[in-house]
Order: C-alpha cells, then structure tokens, then sequence
C-alpha cells in the first residue's frame, strides 16, 4: 500500500525550493520566458512526453500508464503580478515591480512535485496523467483558451487545478460543487467636459463632479436594480483628474470591475453604467467614453469531480471543506467549458 501523504511530505524540501527560485524570478504575463525554460528543464529529468510552445508559452507534459484507465489533467499557471515586493525574505523578487503576489509559483511547485511522484511510480498508473503548465491566466484574454486550442486537451477525460488562498487557514482544502469563482469584469470611464479656473466654475463644465455622480449613482445598480438573491458587484478602484488644486480640468477618467456569476445580470449591469453615462452627457452636456471588457466565464466546478476530490482528501485524513462562492476570477474555467 503506497502512502501517498508520505511521499507527498518527502518531496516538501524540492516543492519549497523550486517555489522559492520562482518567487525570486517573476515574469508578467505573456513575457514569462525564464519561468518556461525552468519548467522546461525541471520535466527533461524525468520519464514524460513534454510538448512546447503549447499557445504561446504553455508546456504540456504527457506521463502514459499501463492500463486502459482514464486521462486526467493537472493545471498549474506560473505568471506574476505587476506589483513590487515590499518584504525583506531572501528569496523576495529580484525583478523589480514584479512580484508572485498570487500564488502563481507555488501552483507551479506542486505540480512539478507532483510530477516527480508520479514519475517515480509509473508503474502503478493506470491510464494517463497530462500536466497543463499555464501563462498569462493574469491577464485576460488569458492563456488558458489559447492552450486549449493548441490542443492541450485533446483526449483528456477530466481537468483539475488548484489555487492557493492566504485567506483560508493553511493545511484545509476547499472547494464546492458548482459555482464557485466569478466573472471579472474590467471597464474605464473618460468624461470630457470643459476646463477652467477654479474660481469660476460656472464657466466650465466640472467633469470631476460629474464623475463622482456617476460612480454614487452606480453603486445603486447593484442595490437597487438586481436580484438580492443574485451576487454581483462594482467596484472602482481608480480615479484620476487633473493636476492642480485650483485649476477644473477637461477630462477625468475611473477604472473598475464587475464581478458576477449570471450572465444575464452581467449585461445588465454593463447596460445601467451606459445607461446613466448616456443620461448625465444629456443633463450636464458632456461627452463620454465607456470601454468595457468582459471577463472570464465563472468557474463552474463538475459536481463528479468535486466529489472525488473530496473523497481523495478524506482518504488521506485531510482536512477538507466546502468552500464559499467567491468574486475573484481564474481562467481555469476555460478548460471546463470544453
């Protein structure tokens, strides 16, 4: 009887390490040629058919068993975040304003962990294991679709991935059934107004004042016009006008996200934002421009495959919970749409 929990544990030492050399190493998405070529080599050890580029940058390494059983999928993504890392750890980003603030290295490390178990016992696989190395999931479009329609599916009877959360207590697994991660949506706001001297504002036409109204207003959209019952979200997370106290500019410009599970409610929010833009140009003559751009399908996890994670987790005495519906976004939910 082979215990899995053990040789997991025994590979802890490799997993940290390799973690630690893409912590310091961090590449943005669709630019992550350092990231690829290490994976690259780490995989050129071991007994699997590794096939590169996959899309852009993926790497699909293939390990066939003996018996007729299934081929499951193992996804890992391994871009970084175009953030600087503050904390003084020795392996912290040698890249500066690039920084794994996601977890994206440590999915990555597990995988090729998981990869060197597997490798040291072929023997025992019944069927085939494809472990799907991802880029840019950061960024959409992402690199998901872009694999899957190089072919990193094909014959792959069930896709997993995995995610790790600094807001869950380490050591307990979470999933659930079903919805689990949502839509994220990104849209910019520009309002064009007319400029002028602070002291005189009755000769302009204030675009920053209009904007604060239009994002109150758009707080209302989702307490006011959606189903309580429904989840959804905005968010804006940018403002930016003018360079001076005393001085109205012409323009000024929000960035923010929605985020959803149900794509009717999607449209329909994308829809007010337009619709109370449309009524502020008239009330205030002013010009905008909306620029809205579609997210990520939400993650939508096969009750099937939930129930054999949970049922691996409590074979090996792991802790595992159901976990609650989330408003952040991954890509992985590209692969269970095929």
């Amino acid at each position: 009887m082979i215990n899995w929990y053990q040789l997991a544990h025994d590979k802890e030492k490799t997993m940290i390490q390799i973690r630690r050399h893409l912590h310091q190493y961090p590449e943005l998405s669709f630019e992550e040629s350092h990231t690829h070529d290490y994976i690259v080599n780490q995989l050129e050890q071991l007994s699997c058919e590794i096939r590169r580029p996959v899309g852009k940058n993926g790497i699909v390494a293939t390990f066939k068993g003996q018996g007729d059983g299934p081929t499951v999928a193992l996804r890992a993504d391994f871009d970084a975040l175009p953030i600087t890392e503050l904390n003084d750890k020795p392996y912290r980003s040698k890249n500066e304003g690039c920084m794994h603030a996601c977890g994206h290295d440590g999915h990555t490390a597990i995988l090729l962990g998981v990869a060197e178990v597997i490798n040291e016992h072929l023997a025992y696989l019944n069927g085939n294991v494809v472990l799907i190395f991802q880029y840019g999931e950061e960024i959409v479009p992402g690199g998901a679709q872009q694999m899957i329609d190089d072919g990193c599916l094909d014959g792959v009877d069930r896709v997993y991935g995995n995610h790790l959360w600094s807001g869950y207590p380490t050591g307990i697994i979470y999933s659930r059934p079903g919805a689990m991660m949502a839509s994220p949506d990104e849209f910019t706001v520009k309002i064009t107004g007319k400029g002028g001297h602070g002291a005189k504002p009755h000769e302009t036409i204030d675009p920053i004042v209009i904007l604060a109204e239009f994002i109150l207003s758009a707080q209302k959209i989702v307490s006011r016009t959606v189903d309580p019952i429904k989840q959804a979200v905005v968010t804006f997370g940018m403002i930016q006008a003018g360079a001076s106290d005393s001085v109205i500019p012409d323009s000024a410009i929000c960035k923010g996200t929605v985020r959803t599970f149900d794509p009717d409610i999607q449209t329909h929010i994308m829809n007010k934002l337009d619709k109370l833009l449309q009524g502020l140009a008239v009330a205030n003559d002013i010009e905008y421009d909306l620029d809205y751009e579609r997210g990520y399908v939400p993650v939508h996890n096969n009750p099937q495959a939930y129930e054999i994670v949970k049922e691996a987790a409590n074979d090996l005495n792991f802790r595992f919970t159901e976990a609650d519906m989330m408003m952040v976004g991954e890509d992985f939910s590209a692969y269970q749409r095929v």
